[in-house]
């Protein structure tokens, strides 16, 4: 078995090829546009989906919760607030879009290795990881904020259509317990922890795919490998820049 130490100075190693300067800066601007559709744009249809059932579950849930006369009915749209800030729409998010995002990059380079279309990049001279990796890292660093901050407003929007319309409460109340004890450095610890885990994402796929050798039950693999590190990567690295940003 192949010691961890390995895999880790493996990696580094890429990543100091993957963020050497590039060759043509126009081709890597047009490849940045092209992955932000393929990465951000296609992955809004089910982020949009997954943050507008959260967001009406949570409001749902908490008022279900609340039995006292002494909790105020405000606290429905306090919690959902917290939720969807603090966890949903960053780390839920983005552990879902790993297996999405993450799956594909891996087996889309992997997929690029045993056809040897890799090794016909670097006979040409093309410096071939930094071709591949980093418009993708580039791309997602770039795009899932926006995609976090669609998720924010639509948990947080769907909770007040349903606790409305189900009359669970008030949008006097809701709004209420949006604003209040709001602090904005939320938002940008949340967007801080994105950016983290779409660099988390982007790079611990494209090593797995990049190191693919063997035959298309190897690219399987090695996609499924680069969804559980990028998890665990992403849970790991949730808990520190908790601690360090908000403790």
């Amino acid at each position: 078995m192949t010691s961890v130490y390995y895999h880790i100075g493996r990696y580094w190693l890429l990543l100091g090829n993957v963020f050497s300067k590039p060759e043509r800066r126009s081709v890597y601007r047009r490849l940045i546009i092209q992955e932000i559709d393929k990465i951000g744009l296609q992955s809004l249809g089910i982020v949009g989906l997954l943050s507008l059932f959260m967001g009406a579950v949570v409001t749902l849930q908490t008022a279900a919760n609340i039995d006292s006369g002494w909790i105020p009915r405000w606290t429905i749209g306090f919690t959902t607030r917290q939720t969807m800030i603090l966890e949903f729409s960053s780390t839920i998010v983005c552990l879902i879009l790993s297996g999405k995002v993450g799956g594909n990059i891996s087996s889309e380079i992997g997929t690029m290795r045993i056809t040897e279309q890799i090794d016909a990049m670097e006979i040409m001279g093309i410096n071939s990881s930094s071709y591949l990796i980093l418009p993708k890292i580039i791309a997602a660093m770039f795009i899932f904020p926006f995609l976090v901050i669609i998720s924010m407003f639509l948990g947080i929007a769907a909770g007040a259509g349903v606790g409305t319309s189900t009359g669970v409460i008030s949008m006097t109340d809701y709004v209420y317990g949006l604003q209040y004890y709001f602090e904005g450095f939320q938002v940008s610890y949340t967007l801080i922890k994105t950016v983290v885990f779409a660099f988390i994402i982007t790079s611990v796929s494209s090593y797995h795919g990049f190191y693919t050798f063997g035959g298309p039950r190897e690219v399987g693999e090695s996609s499924t490998r680069a969804v559980v590190y990028s998890m665990v990567l992403i849970l790991i690295s949730n808990y520190v820049l908790t601690q360090i940003l908000l403790l």
